[in-house]
This record gives C-alpha cells, sequence and structure tokens, in this order.
C-alpha cells in the first residue's frame, strides 16, 4: 500500500508563514484591538492568495486572537475586563502543571535564565508598569514550558496561552487584580524555583493566576 507523503507543501508553509506575521503584528501592537481585518488588504500586505490568509485567520480566532462572525466582521479581540479572571485561572492550570515539571528538569544555564526574568519581572511589578508585565510574564512561563519536557502540554500551551494572555492586555489591569500580591506570588515563585522546590513553585504558579489555592 502507498505511504501518503507527509512532506509540507508550499500552500502549507504559506499558510503558517500568514499566520505567524498577522500574530506577530497583533502581539506587537500593529494591529490593534476591534481593528477590522480585511481579506484584500491583508492579500496586498502579505502578497498571498486569499485561502491561506482565511485558514491562518481561522486558527488564529482558535487561539482567541482574532474574533470572526459570518458575513459581518473578521477583528482583533478586543481584551475584555469580564474575562480577566476566567482568562488567569485557565493560564494556571497550564501552569501550574508545567513548572511542577519543569523545575526538577532544569539544568544550571536554564535556571539562570528564568531566575534572570523573574527578577525582571518583580522589577516591573514593583514599578507598576502593566504593559511590560503583560509581555514579560507570559515570556516568563514560555520558559518553563520549553523545559517541561512534556510534548502534549507544551503543544496545548504554544496552541493557548498566546490568546489567552492577549485578554490580559489591558491598560488598568493593577486595578483588576491585587497587584501586591501578585507581586509576592513571583517571589515565592522565585524563591521555589532557585531552591528546586516544584511543589511550592506550582502553589505560587497558581496563586499568581488566582486559582483558589492553601490558606494564608
Amino acid at each position: 500500500m502507498p505511504v501518503p507523503s507527509t512532506a509540507p507543501t508550499e500552500h502549507k508553509l504559506l499558510r503558517d508563514t500568514v499566520r505567524q506575521k498577522i500574530h506577530e503584528a497583533i502581539t506587537d501592537g500593529t494591529l490593534e484591538p476591534g481593528e477590522r481585518l480585511n481579506d484584500e488588504e491583508l492579500i496586498a500586505w502579505l502578497g498571498v492568495s486569499r485561502t491561506p490568509i482565511r485558514e491562518a485567520l481561522s486558527q488564529l480566532a482558535r487561539a482567541g486572537l482574532i474574533e470572526m462572525a459570518p458575513n459581518r466582521y473578521t477583528r482583533v479581540t478586543t481584551p475584555d475586563p469580564a474575562q480577566v479572571v476566567e482568562a488567569m485561572q485557565t493560564l494556571g492550570v497550564l501552569f501550574g502543571g508545567v513548572v511542577r515539571l519543569a523545575v526538577p528538569r532544569l539544568s544550571v544555564a536554564a535556571r539562570k535564565r528564568i531566575l534572570s526574568a523573574l527578577d525582571t519581572t518583580v522589577t516591573e511589578l514593583e514599578a507598576h508598569d502593566v504593559p511590560a508585565v503583560n509581555r514579560g510574564a507570559l515570556g516568563v512561563f514560555a520558559l518553563y514550558v520549553d523545559e517541561c519536557g512534556n510534548a502534549d502540554l507544551q503543544r496545548v500551551c504554544r496552541d493557548t496561552m498566546d490568546g489567552l494572555a492577549f485578554r490580559l492586555r489591558l491598560p488598568d489591569l493593577d486595578r483588576l487584580v491585587d497587584w501586591d500580591r501578585m507581586t509576592e506570588d513571583f517571589r515565592r515563585l522565585r524563591t521555589a524555583t532557585a531552591d528546586g522546590d516544584n511543589v511550592a513553585a506550582e502553589l505560587a504558579t497558581e496563586a499568581i493566576h488566582l486559582l483558589p489555592g492553601e490558606k494564608r
């Protein structure tokens, strides 16, 4: 029986390239929340046909970065303050497991990278630099994802974490959550990671993301 080829086609490569370019434009602010995405403008910008653009937009919609309503609109998602807790808790469920798996596996170099990133995020939290925290905190947990050693969990995180984190990109996020407590929980995560205590690191991660846990 002939074996189907699994080599990527040019069409698949185009779709992936288009998705990456639109993704970057959303996350770096080139495409702003609520901005409508017009097929003709995207075709002119990206220099590809409509089909890979629509496929890329559908993937970004599943990730939560795009909102689509057939025959009405395709637009960049607008973060909603009412979704902050739900998005943070979903990230907490994912990242808690990631951190618990990653911490015992960290090499000296990986631990050093993560601790440095945590130090930066704590400094940004102390300065109430909300945009920096919005960017940097996701980057911190992406480092743990890289080190967790579970390919299935890595795939789930990479498919969903950008869209969930995008919902938290609100200029007044520091008024929607307990900022001082979050700062302290990031310090706890830093200490636990430095000590190699994966359970304490998991609990700190879950607390950062507003999951109920141990009483304090």
